[in-house]
C-alpha cells in the first residue's frame, strides 16, 4: 500500500515558524546583550538567515524588541491577575499579606520555572529593562501595571493601617528582589559556595513571599509606632 504524500505546509505555517524563530533568537540575545548591544544582523546570524529575512517580517529593531516583549508579558500578567482574582475570592475578600504575595510571586516563579528556557531568556530580559533608568520604567509600566496595581490593592486591603506610601515602598522591594531573581546572575552561587542556585526556582518560591511578607508588616508596624511616638494620626 502506497504513504500518501504529506500535504505541504501552509505558506501561515512556515512564515508563523519563521517568526518564532526570529523572535526566540532575538529574545535570547537582549536578554544576554540588552536592547542596544544587538543588531539585527546579530539576530540574522543566530538563525542562519540574511538579514534581509529580518527586515522582511520587522520594520527595524525597536519592532522585533517590543514583539518579544508582546508575546510574552501578556500571558504572565494574565496568569497573575487571574491568580489574585482567585485569591481574593477564595478568602471572601479578606487578604493576608503572605496569601497576597504568594497569588503574585509564586505564580510567576512558576511560570518561568516550568515554561522552558525561552521564558527564562524572557525572565533576564525583564529584569535588565527594570533596572534600566532611560526607558525601563516606561516600558514596565506599560506592559505590567494593572498587575501590580491589583496586588498592591490587595496589600492595601490585608494592612489598612498600613501608610499607603509604606506599601508602595514594600512593592519597590519586592520587584527588585524577583528581577534580580528573574536574572539569575549566579551571584548567590559564588557568595554562598554553591549552597545556593540562582536559579532554583523551587528553594526561592518556599522564601520569597514569606520573607517579603515579614518585611511588610514589620515595617508597617515601626512605622505606625514611630508615628504614635510622634503623637502623628
Amino acid at each position: 500500500m502506497t504513504t500518501p504524500p504529506r500535504p505541504r505546509r501552509r505558506k501561515a505555517e512556515q512564515r508563523a515558524e519563521s517568526l518564532e524563530q526570529l523572535l526566540d533568537a532575538a529574545e535570547e540575545l537582549f536578554s544576554r546583550h540588552g536592547l542596544h548591544g544587538v543588531t539585527i544582523k546579530d539576530i540574522a546570524d543566530k538563525v542562519g538567515v540574511h538579514k534581509s529575512l529580518i527586515h522582511y517580517y520587522f520594520t527595524d529593531k525597536q519592532e522585533v524588541f517590543d514583539k518579544v516583549m508582546a508575546r510574552r508579558a501578556p500571558v504572565t500578567s494574565g496568569r497573575r491577575m487571574d491568580a489574585l482574582d482567585a485569591y481574593e475570592a477564595s478568602v471572601d475578600g479578606k487578604p493576608t499579606v503572605e496569601g497576597a504575595l504568594r497569588a503574585f510571586l509564586d505564580t510567576d516563579l512558576d511560570t518561568y520555572s516550568t515554561g522552558g528556557e525561552g521564558w527564562r531568556h524572557f525572565g533576564a530580559l525583564s529584569a535588565q529593562i527594570n533596572n534600566t533608568p532611560a526607558w525601563g520604567a516606561e516600558v514596565m509600566d506599560r506592559l505590567y501595571d494593572p498587575v501590580v496595581l491589583r496586588l498592591i490593592g490587595l496589600l492595601k486591603k490585608a494592612m489598612p493601617d498600613c501608610a499607603e506610601e509604606d506599601v508602595f515602598w514594600g512593592y519597590h522591594f519586592v520587584t527588585g528582589a524577583l528581577t534580580l531573581t528573574l536574572a539569575r546572575t549566579g551571584r548567590i552561587d559564588q557568595l554562598s559556595g554553591g549552597l545556593c542556585k540562582s536559579d532554583d526556582f523551587e528553594a526561592i518560591k518556599a522564601r520569597m513571599a514569606a520573607f517579603m511578607a515579614h518585611g511588610f508588616v514589620g515595617i508597617c508596624n515601626s512605622r505606625a509606632a514611630e508615628r504614635r511616638k510622634a503623637g502623628e494620626p
